[in-house]
């Protein structure tokens, strides 16, 4: 039993060795050549949305940019679907951001390589026709190239909203 511990041990850790060396090699850095202009672009995204302005905010976006988390779900959206997405909601919602926060990064050789700009704050959404206020901190993290969105996605606490909705948790009755 000590020979099988000692050698499943042994094969674990050559499995994890190249992960190891491998990590030592990735890059990450806050100060980068792209980074003012990627800043710019996802701003921009940002403020159109406090604007209502869908057609800016998908100027943003590569042709080809992949949209994920929208929707609740882990569902991923086309420039197309993301317009029609942000059009219905912009039409209902009023949409507030407040304590925005901006970190761009750059990661080399790794497996998220990219120019990468993280974003938090909360999105304070007004129904239109009620007044009913909702309350939504987010982050999204977005990949910029060439002064083009070409992937962003969000997170978000879906709990306010579906609470908004009128659903509700309980616990089990057991």
């Amino acid at each position: 039993m000590k020979i099988l511990k000692i050698t499943m041990a042994l094969a674990l850790l050559m499995i994890l060795t190249p992960m190891i060396s491998n990590a030592q090699d990735q890059v990450v850095t806050l100060e980068f050549q792209n980074a003012a202009t990627a800043l710019e672009v996802v701003q921009k995204y940002t403020k159109a949305l406090q604007a209502g302005d869908v057609a800016t905010m998908n100027a943003q976006f590569a042709p080809n940019a992949m949209i994920y988390g929208l929707g609740g779900g882990l569902d991923s959206l086309t420039v197309a679907q993301h317009k029609e997405y942000y059009t219905n909601s912009t039409n209902q919602f009023k949409h507030t951001l407040s304590g925005e926060l901006y970190l761009p990064v750059k990661v080399t050789n790794n497996w998220n390589e990219g120019e990468w700009i993280l974003s938090w704050g909360t999105n304070t959404l007004q129904h239109k026709a009620t007044g009913k206020i909702i309350t939504v901190p987010y982050h999204t993290a977005g990949t910029v190239v060439n002064g083009k969105i070409t992937f962003l996605r969000y997170w978000y606490d879906m709990l306010n909203i579906m609470e908004a909705q009128g659903f509700e948790i309980k616990p089990p009755s057991n």
